[in-house]
């Protein structure tokens, strides 16, 4: 996805909650990436500000031993402080999580606003963590599990998230290959949750199989707030499943009315079918500021998708990329490789697909099992998994072989798959002088990174194990 450097919007929303409903508390957000800081320069920051808690970020499964390794810093400077670490992954291996790494105090399971605030409540007064609802902890030897705490019943009321944290460091945050440096890039969350339940995905067992929204004024208030704030003119609605229906209708108008569709670009995720069910919604979406819109294709294989609990069929990939490109949206389609039937002669079959379909990007992936996914049981119970190093889990290494297929070879085949698609001379030239202006900005830049020969060093680069 070339050079990027997101805001770290969970830890923001976190801090923006806290800071509205914990009284007497003092916050500091330090962003490593955006201000460099490494190892030794985070281990004196927490030297200088003492602080009584520690919660680093822990965004994905592949950044596990970033977090771990924070808190284990935060211990080294004085044993006394509180780690606190959440999210997904730690949340889908909890009871392996605080018996491996005991620098982890307590592990906030799923939604963290309410219970981060309580925790600190009890931190702080002496309370018993056993009885703030949805965490989790050590104790002489034994892991405690709170009950669950209910999920949030109005997104509305949470804050805009705490870019005052990290206001010194604002401009640091860009997304090149989408959208020019200077325009500042901000992520927008405009609802929690997925009802679809794809086996590879943690997303649905994470928010409980429910899916809730902001309003869309809400979430236009929170766009042109980033934007007339801070100047963030590039914005992404970072939801994995948003929806094209009435309520993207009334988002396209209020950001119309408030004059934002001049003003900010914005990108979304969509499904194929829902591209193809709610074509009408298209014109208005380009008219409201709507420039890029990512959708999981997967596999041009309806068994496969079938495999993935994946309620689409290839032909609504072929129609969703055409609706998209009709209507000036830029398509980036998202495939999957790696599944347990695939073979040289199935992966040759999707390369030929994605080339069919021809979106303006491809990503493609190695299916990769997530913890806290079925697919992730499935491939545990069955003794699938070869690598267990965590920082592999990133769609980019082979974690299990295929049938018919070694892991080395599904991670050579994972290069074949991009070099089958940006291999194309006339595919780069024809992205170089496309009529749309993000597909020109997009395959420039690509053509300046020297796309396929980074692809070559680093999949080459990639270990066995």
């Amino acid at each position: 996805m070339g050079e990027y450097m997101p805001p770290p919007l969970g830890i923001l929303q976190l801090a923006s909650y806290l800071e509205l409903h914990c009284e007497d508390v003092e916050i500091e957000v330090l962003d490593c990436q955006a201000t460099n800081v490494n190892w030794r320069g985070l281990e004196k920051r927490i030297e200088n500000v003492d602080p009584d808690v520690v919660a680093p970020s822990g965004l994905a499964t592949c950044n596990a031993y970033t977090t771990v390794r924070a808190v284990e810093t935060a211990k080294t400077v004085n044993p006394e402080i509180l780690t606190v670490v959440g999210g997904q992954h730690f949340t889908a291996t909890v009871d392996e999580s605080l018996t491996t790494y005991p620098e982890i105090d307590v592990v906030i399971r799923g939604e963290g606003e309410e219970t981060l605030v309580e925790l600190l409540r009890a931190h702080r007064e002496g309370i018993p963590f056993s009885n703030v609802r949805g965490v989790s902890f050590a104790h002489d030897g034994a892991t405690y599990h709170t009950p669950d705490r209910p999920l949030l019943t109005n997104l509305d009321e949470l804050p805009y998230p705490g870019y005052h944290f990290v206001a010194d460091v604002i401009d640091q945050y860009y997304f090149k290959m989408m959208a020019d440096v200077k325009r500042g890039y901000a992520l927008i969350e405009g609802s929690r949750g997925c009802t679809n339940d794809c086996s590879f995905c943690s997303q649905c067992a994470y928010w409980r199989w429910k899916w809730r929204s902001k309003s869309p004024k809400r979430i236009a208030d929170e766009m042109r707030y980033s934007y007339e704030q801070y100047g963030m003119e590039f914005q992404w609605l970072t939801d994995d499943n948003f929806g094209l229906g009435a309520h993207t209708q009334e988002l396209c108008r209020e950001l119309i009315d408030r004059g934002l569709s001049h003003d900010v670009m914005w990108f979304m995720q969509a499904r194929c079918d829902d591209i193809r069910r709610h074509e009408n919604v298209l014109p208005t979406l380009r008219e409201a500021g709507l420039r890029w819109i990512l959708t999981g294709v997967e596999s041009g294989s309806e068994s496969t998708l079938d495999t993935f609990n994946k309620k689409i069929r290839p032909e609504d990939a072929k129609i969703a990329i055409s609706l998209l490109k009709r209507n000036d949206i830029f398509s980036q389609a998202m495939f999957i490789i790696g599944e347990r039937h695939d073979s040289a002669e199935s992966i040759a079959r999707l390369q030929s697909f994605a080339n069919d379909i021809d979106p303006d990007l491809a990503i493609f992936g190695i299916l990769t099992p997530f913890p806290g996914t079925r697919m992730y049981d499935e491939a545990l119970s069955n003794g699938w998994i070869e690598d267990r190093n965590w920082a592999h889990y990133d769609m980019m290494h082979a974690i299990m072989p295929t049938q018919h297929l070694s892991r080395l070879q599904v991670q050579e085949e994972l290069y074949n798959c991009y070099r089958s698609f940006y291999g194309s001379f006339s595919r780069r030239l024809k992205g170089m002088f496309s009529t749309n202006a993000l597909t020109r900005h997009t395959y420039r830049y690509l053509a300046g990174q020297g796309l396929m020969k980074q692809l070559k060093d680093l999949f080459w680069r990639v270990p066995n194990a």
